[in-house]
């Protein structure tokens, strides 16, 4: 896990990023499953830093938040 300070933030203020390997692990899923779904677009969302690709929480927890269904025949 990684603290990086966040852009245009108030002092102090810090933004976790995580590697693909940990953001796999949180959402109990393979990292492949994470290269697959950048690739489709439909996976959480995530940055570039240089080559290295990072998740927050925040966009973890938007993603979780989106794919929540209420019936099996939600879509």
């Amino acid at each position: 896990m990684t603290s990086q300070s966040s852009p245009g933030g108030a002092a102090g203020s810090t933004t976790l990023l995580f590697t693909p390997k940990e953001q796999a692990a949180r959402l109990k899923v393979s990292v492949s499953f994470l290269a697959k779904a950048r690739m489709r677009g439909d996976g959480p969302p995530y940055i570039k830093v240089g080559r290295s690709v990072r998740y927050t929480e925040t966009g973890q927890a938007q993603y979780l938040a989106s794919r929540q269904r209420r019936s099996t025949s939600d879509k």
